[in-house]
Formats: structure tokens, sequence, C-alpha cells
């Protein structure tokens, strides 16, 4: 196998974009550590920042573009409808680049297949769901302050429901999902692909308090191929076909993330990872067993 170029390589879309195969993800990073964070991994050449309304840090995320040189053109950037904003896509989007101080985005993403009702956040919308709200997404194109227009956290059952819909009129570009060993998704992910919608996998590292780093089997395979355990993990998501977004604030970690030239996993080696049995998903802080959450659709 001839090693890759994974800091360079991209996917093409179903639009014929193409998007960075690593990106920097900026969820659960703490206020006043995205903004440096953003510009260190632009410096070090990551083109694809990801971010969310529902994060809460669009504005640092726009001024760690700014304060990296890079030109606007240059960055794939990637931002999401968040759950209470379902009925008003328009000002939703208008929030994000007013945030982002960007007149227009690479990719906007329903966060979650979740219309909640904003006066009451433990409620959906009696009279709305992500049907109707992928109906005013495909809206967005048109007004050139959306390139590509996807989903986020959308299951098997999700996406036949939308693409079945009469109304639905342009396929997802993307779906970003939760992937990585322990989660590896492979109906999902095969799903995906046979519709044309590209996945991207977040949580590509685990998350707090991970098991994947006492994972034994992954563990020996880093310290084999002299490499960390994280870059392992993204050069086993990169090899399998999606891009990956791994978050860090740590300037040594972006920077280290970013080193996957000039080398690659074997056939074996990703049939290693392919083979661990432990079945995991982040919630928050935490990890539970992955059948508490979407069992075959995974």
């Amino acid at each position: 196998m001839a090693s890759t170029k994974a800091t360079s390589k991209t996917y093409t879309l179903n639009t014929g974009a193409k998007i960075p195969a690593i990106g920097l993800g900026t969820w659960q990073s703490k206020p006043h550590e995205v903004e440096k964070a953003v510009e260190i991994a632009l410096r070090k050449g990551y083109r694809h920042i990801d971010t969310a309304l529902a994060y809460g840090n669009e504005e640092e995320v726009g001024r760690g573009i700014k304060n990296s040189g890079v030109p606007r053109e240059e960055i794939w950037l990637t931002t999401k409808l968040d759950n209470p904003w379902h009925k008003r896509v328009q000002e939703g989007i208008d929030s994000s680049l007013k945030s982002l101080g960007t007149d227009y985005v690479d990719l906007y993403l329903i966060h979650w297949p979740s219309s909640t009702d904003p006066s009451d956040l433990k409620k959906h919308h009696p009279d709305w769901d992500y049907i109707k709200t992928w109906q005013e997404m495909q809206k967005l194109p048109a007004t050139g302050k959306v390139r590509n227009i996807g989903v986020s956290n959308f299951g098997i059952t999700h996406l036949e429901k939308l693409l079945n819909d009469p109304s639905c009129k342009i396929v997802p570009a993307v779906n970003q999902i939760e992937i990585h060993p322990n989660n590896p998704s492979p109906k999902l992910v095969e799903y995906n692909t046979s519709k044309g919608i590209h996945s991207t996998g977040y949580s590509c590292l685990g998350s707090t308090n991970s098991p994947l780093y006492s994972n034994e089997t992954l563990l020996a395979l880093a310290k084999a191929k002299g490499k960390t355990p994280q870059q392992v993990l993204l050069a086993w998501g990169i090899q399998k076909g999606w891009s990956v977004i791994p978050k860090s604030v740590n300037k040594e970690r972006i920077e280290t993330n970013f080193e996957l030239d000039g080398w690659n996993l074997t056939e074996e080696e990703l049939k290693k990872l392919d083979s661990m049995p432990e079945r995991f998903k982040v919630c928050g802080d935490a990890w539970l067993p992955i059948k508490v959450f979407f069992g075959d659709d995974e």
C-alpha cells in the first residue's frame, strides 16, 4: 500500500465540492480556547474547521480564522442549525454568518433530527419535523450563503424518511456522525455511501474518559507504528473513506494530529481495529453501551 498524503486529501461530495479529509473539531472546547486552537490549526495546514451554533463558539472560530491569515477561500467552514431554530432556518444561517464574520459557509448541517420548541426545550414542535426543516434548508444554496447542505446525527430510519419524501429535491451532501473503532457504524456508513452521502466522523478520537485509550489492540498497534493512538485512529478513519474532525485545544496535539503524511496502516492493521469488539457511544462526558442508542441503525 502506497503511503498516504492525508493532509491534502479531499473527498468529492455529491455536489462536486471537495471536503478536506481532516479538519479541526470544536465541540466541547472551553471558552477562550477555541480562537487560538483554530489559528494554530490553520497555520499548521488544516483547511477544514467544524463548529455549530449550539457550541456557542462561532465568534471565536471566526476570530481564529481571521487571526490565522489564511484566505477565507482556502478554508472549508462547517456549521450547524441548532434544534430550537428548525422553524427559523434563514435566521439561523444569518446568525451563524454574523458570528463567524463571513458571507458564506461551505457546509450547513441540520445538527439533529429534532425540531425542539424554543419555549420548552423538553418538547418538540407538534406541527413541524426535520422534513419541513429540510424543505427550508434546500432554499439556502440559491442564496449564496451556503454552498452545500447536509445533516448530522441522522440514522438510517431518519434518512429513509427524508429521502423518500416527495419534497426532498436535494440529497444531503454529508451526514456527520460519531465514528471510531468502538462505534464504527458500518450499516449507517454503508447506507450513506449507497445514497451518495459522504460520512464525516466526529468524536473520532473518543472523548473524555474514552475507553479507547485503554484498549490493548490500539495501544500495541500505535507503539509498533511509532505513532500516537490518536494518529492511528485518524488514519483508520481516513483510510476507511470518511473525513475526520479531531477536537483539541492543545497546540502540540493539534499539530501532532495533523502529521499523517508518509505512512499508512496496512490492511491487516485496519482489520485489527475493525475487529475491536467493544461498543460504546459518547454521551456528554460519559460513555454508554451502544445498544442504548440506535441499535441496528448503527
